[in-house]
């Protein structure tokens, strides 16, 4: 047994999940479809398993949340938290996401072909994330490690209380977020949005993008700074 399919509108979702969970590691399922999800909600969270998931229409909250090992396609768009704390693997929003896309990675790869919302990547602690479309505001907020591509525009504070993630954005930027720097692109960022962008299927010429990261002046407490930064 290699493929097996699921119609939500057929089978509770926990059923779903349990077989993600329990049944395609151990019959050898390499591929799951999942028809008429309705926006449903923690649809394949938590696989720890390299299983490809197809999910045929639009998801709800944390679809491949806590990801690790497996592909997961949504084919449409996905709400809240789409690959919230994910470890490893692949998912893929071919429309758009929500706020909070890909909040706490900590590796793997995210791809979203059309916008996503607010705060995309916040709390980021590794993995890299391509976003099609813009960003919301306050995206990558407090990003700790990782890397994150902007085929669009970024909105309000971007990188607010940045880390050690790299942003590189294509688009306009509304503003920068406290602690956030645009800084020259060296041979290194150009190979690495180029990887990314290949990595995502997405065709931009590596050279229009700018670098925003760190300037490090959060690093230490400044008394005299009179919380102004």
């Amino acid at each position: 047994m290699e493929r097996m399919s699921f119609d939500l509108a057929q089978v509770p979702l926990r059923e779903l999940n349990s077989f993600l969970h329990q049944d395609a590691p151990a019959k050898g399922v390499h591929q799951v479809v999942v028809t008429n999800p309705d926006g449903a909600h923690n649809i394949a969270v938590g696989l720890d398993c390299p299983v490809e998931v197809e999910i045929v229409g639009h998801a709800g909250y944390y679809a491949g949340g806590m990801n690790k090992l497996a592909s997961i396609t949504v084919v449409g768009s996905a709400g809240t938290g789409v690959a919230e704390n994910m470890m490893s693997g692949r998912v893929h929003v071919k429309g758009f996401a929500s706020n909070g896309a890909g909040a706490s990675m900590h590796g793997g790869l995210l791809v979203i072909d059309g916008d996503a919302g607010l705060r995309c990547g916040i709390s980021l602690k590794g993995g890299d994330i391509v976003v099609g479309g813009s960003v919301g505001s306050f995206s990558a907020f407090m990003a700790q490690a990782g890397r994150m591509v902007i085929c669009g525009d970024a909105g309000d504070a971007l990188g607010d209380s940045l880390y050690e993630a790299v942003l590189y954005v294509k688009g306009k930027i509304k503003s920068l977020g406290a602690d956030a720097q645009i800084e020259p692109m060296s041979a290194a960022d150009y190979a690495t949005v180029k990887e990314l962008l290949d990595a995502a299927g997405m065709q931009h010429d590596a050279k229009d993008f700018k670098r925003v990261a760190s300037a490090r002046s959060l690093y230490h407490w400044n008394a005299e700074a009179d919380q102004e930064y």
